[in-house]
């Protein structure tokens, strides 16, 4: 059972993502028939205080970190990072207690980093905000990043994705424990949907990489400036006067991808731009973003970007 449910604050902590689980966990709403958590905040020091990320607030922990001892549910919000340093590393070492004494840990968008550095992340498949992913990976090899996902249910470990993907994790792991009534009434007294579809891939922006070969640059520049015509390998070799073996080498080994793939990825790209600002129809934005086909692009874009494009209108459109 879901009883004590204790957020470890360090400094500079991100205040939505707090209130995130404060929202959650935090309120009395007994009067709904909804059971009241043993609600704790916790600080290296209670009764310090703690600065946020926002100008001008700070945050006073009641708690110590003695609290998270017995708890059920560790919680973690965002912090700023560039190493592991960051974070005070009596935090660290009680969030690891507390996991080993079996406690769940939950982080919200970078919080990963800390349980990161408590080591909770090795072996196991998490996730974060997407701009930050990249990084995650790199600090932490031992771990599966899935830059896609809104959130990750290791079981012990659940980490989410940026900012309001918290609240999708937070209610997924009062499903889990006390079932969907419970999660479903929460949902209600916060207006949110009790369970998203999709993930935060309809949120990541893909922007045209840098190219340091002057030839590629010009072709990559030129496809996609007519991302409505047909291309072909062959074509855009002969276009950067290469062979096609050369040519698929090297742009492979700048973009990070093969041709058919970024082009793709540039398609979609257009194609998310018209559904937000245009109000033309799915087979012409097909048609201009190169696909051919509604039928297509519905299919690429449900692959890349994780939901449908009519979809992605009603949440994006003007």
């Amino acid at each position: 059972m879901l009883s004590k449910v204790a957020v470890v604050l360090n400094e500079h902590l991100a205040m939505f993502e707090f209130g995130v689980v404060c929202e959650v966990f935090g309120l009395d709403r007994r009067d709904d028939g909804l059971p009241l958590f043993d609600f704790r905040v916790c600080g290296a020091q209670a009764g310090r205080p703690l600065k946020s990320s926002t100008p001008g607030i700070t945050v006073t922990p009641q708690y110590d970190l003695d609290e998270l001892r017995g708890a059920d549910l560790v919680a973690v919000p965002a912090f700023p990072f560039g190493s592991g340093e960051d974070f005070d590393p009596v935090v660290v070492q009680a969030v690891r207690d507390a996991a080993a004494a079996g406690a769940i840990v939950l982080t919200v968008c970078s919080g990963a980093f800390l349980a990161g550095a408590a080591g909770l992340l090795d072996g196991r498949t998490c996730t974060t905000h997407w701009r930050y992913v990249d990084r995650l990976a790199e600090m932490y090899p031992e771990a599966t990043v899935d830059p896609d996902v809104l959130f990750v249910d290791e079981g012990a470990v659940i980490t989410s994705a940026g900012t309001a993907a918290g609240i999708d994790a937070c209610l997924h792991l009062v499903r889990r424990e006390l079932g969907s009534a419970v999660a479903n009434k929460i949902a209600r007294r916060m207006v949110v949907p009790p369970q998203r579809d999709g993930g935060q891939r309809q949120f990541i922006e893909r922007p045209v990489p840098d190219c340091d070969s002057d030839s590629l640059g010009e072709t990559m520049r030129w496809m996609n400036e007519h991302l409505e015509l047909p291309h072909s390998v062959e074509d855009l070799a002969s276009r950067s006067a290469m062979s096609t073996r050369t040519f698929a080498r090297r742009f492979a080994a700048e973009a990070g991808t093969t041709p058919v793939k970024w082009l793709t990825s540039q398609r979609i790209l257009l194609s998310k731009q018209l559904l937000e600002e245009t109000a033309l129809d799915l087979e012409t934005i097909a048609g201009r973003c190169g696909f051919g086909s509604g039928a297509l692009l519905r299919h690429h874009f449900q692959r890349q970007v994780g939901i449908a494009p009519t979809e992605y209108r009603r949440r994006f459109g003007s």
